[in-house]
């Protein structure tokens, strides 16, 4: 069984131009798509598709339609040049807790047959409603105990704090026993934000659900909570507000590797 769970933090840093930090505890998801249907059947507090205390449902990823996000990710995939060959995919995303969720950033793995990691999807939400998706490629052959590191063009408006002039460069290892990720945002001024994702893999059961609901009982409505009540303490720091621009024409942006 390769889907688990992750216990940790997310944290981030604003810099420019001005210095703001917060972090706050999270439970995450890691669901390895084939193994959907066994976790629906063997797990009380997990569902998939359907309501529970836990759940996960693929109408919040993909396409949102409710449709297979095997099929959708494979499509992606091809229209990138790349071919699983029916490898694993997983996502690392929050889990709906008590039938709601909202995930700022979805991270989908791509695996090759081989084992190899091939490509990684950053699926992106703002609080608009709209949706947008990075799609990286990973060199074949990359060790996996070495740091990924990508980075592209910014394309979706997340922030009204931070314009849309911006780069992102992504470092982070595959999940295993640890999560590590951190994600960099640069402007014109340099260095704007750090934000990172931290956690230590549990595995996914009935027990340890029962865990993390007791430590984080309304994880996923703090979550966007959080984001409106720091987004004040901006406003209220004098940070500039940027205009929301027309979401891209296209729902996934494709880059070459670096």
């Amino acid at each position: 069984m390769q889907s688990a769970l992750y216990i940790g933090n997310v944290m981030h840093r604003r810099l420019q131009p001005f210095r703001h930090r917060f972090s706050y505890g999270v439970v995450s998801l890691f669901i390895d798509l084939d193994e959907l249907a066994e976790l629906d059947k063997r797990l009380r507090l997990f569902s998939v598709n359907r309501a529970n205390v836990f759940s996960f449902h693929e109408r919040d990823h993909g396409p949102r339609d409710g449709s297979s996000l095997r099929t959708w990710i494979d499509a992606r995939l091809v229209e990138a040049g790349i071919d699983l060959q029916g490898g694993a995919v997983r996502l690392l995303c929050f889990p709906r807790m008590w039938g709601y969720v909202f995930n700022p950033l979805t991270m989908w793995f791509c695996h090759h047959r081989d084992g190899g990691l091939r490509a990684v999807l950053y699926e992106v939400r703002n609080t608009f409603g709209e949706q947008h998706c990075y799609l990286l490629p990973v060199e074949a052959g990359h060790d996996h105990n070495t740091p990924i590191r990508q980075s592209c063009d910014k394309a979706f408006y997340v922030s009204p704090f931070i314009t849309m002039e911006a780069r992102y460069r992504f470092r982070l290892l595959p999940p295993g026993e640890r999560l590590s990720v951190s994600i960099r945002e640069e402007t014109a001024a340099g260095e704007t934000l750090v934000a990172t994702q931290t956690g230590r893999r549990r595995a996914l059961s009935d027990r340890s659900l029962l865990r993390a609901l007791a430590t984080h009982p309304a994880m996923t409505f703090k979550v966007i909570a959080a984001i409106h009540w720091q987004a004040l303490h901006l406003w209220r720091k004098g940070a500039r507000f940027h205009r929301r621009p027309a979401p891209p024409a296209e729902t996934v942006t494709h880059s070459k590797c670096p």
